[in-house]
């Protein structure tokens, strides 16, 4: 089972470094959004703070998002999913491994760049800290329930924005419990039962996706 994952992540992270530039996209996307609510809403430093959770959570939600429609769609055109779906592993493996590599070139890249622009918004250091253990532990979940989306979509006309409409509803808990970290972190209140939560979401959207984005990938592939 683990060799199966290992060479399904494998796969998709070479596949992603051919196209660079969606990952690029997707960052420029998130420093823009991060960096134009400051000069929006004025340099008032206690305000900056206050929004600070929200936006940066709002904006890592949004710009992992935009690389989902093309999770399953690219192996979907070329045959590559048709030949996955007949191999002996279950789909579900295949499943999995695709999601943690979505997370790997769109999550993570965005919880290692989030303190950096919490900086604009005159966070302290342990708000930052907090800000990136919250997307380390939370946007696996984006991932995990994203795909569940971009497969439910696969091969329908406008699926991107379908997606979107799909998956932002199930978002927001995650939203919520992310920024609620940060927030309680400011206020200098524990933010262990957000994290909690967090960890809780994430291991429900990354272990018990697969089934349902197999199922959703089979009924596309008929």
């Amino acid at each position: 089972m683990l060799r199966v994952i290992t060479a399904v992540i494998a796969r998709d992270l070479r596949l992603a470094l051919r196209r660079r530039a969606d990952i690029a996209a997707a960052l420029f996307f998130f420093v823009i959004v991060v960096s134009l609510f400051p000069l929006g809403v004025g340099p008032e430093p206690e305000r900056l703070r206050e929004i600070a959770p929200g936006v940066l959570w709002v904006a890592a939600l949004l710009a992992a998002q935009l690389s989902l429609p093309r999770l399953f769609a690219d192996d979907f055109r070329d045959g590559a999913l048709e030949q996955l779906a007949l191999t002996p592993p279950p789909l579900e493996l295949v499943a999995l491994g695709k999601i943690v590599a979505h997370w790997l070139v769109s999550g993570l890249p965005l919880a290692l760049l989030a303190p950096l622009l919490g900086l604009q918004f005159g966070l302290s250091g342990e708000a930052l800290a907090m800000l990136a253990a919250a997307l380390f532990i939370g946007t696996p979940a984006l991932s995990g329930i994203g795909a569940i989306g971009a497969a439910l979509t696969l091969g329908v006309r406008g699926g991107g924005v379908l997606v979107s409409l799909l998956i932002l509803p199930l978002y927001t808990p995650v939203l919520i419990f992310g920024a609620g970290a940060v927030e309680a972190t400011v206020a200098g209140i524990g933010a262990q039962a957000h994290l909690s939560l967090l960890a809780a979401l994430t291991l429900a959207g990354v272990f018990f996706a697969p089934w349902p984005v197999a199922a959703a990938l089979r009924i596309a592939l008929e």
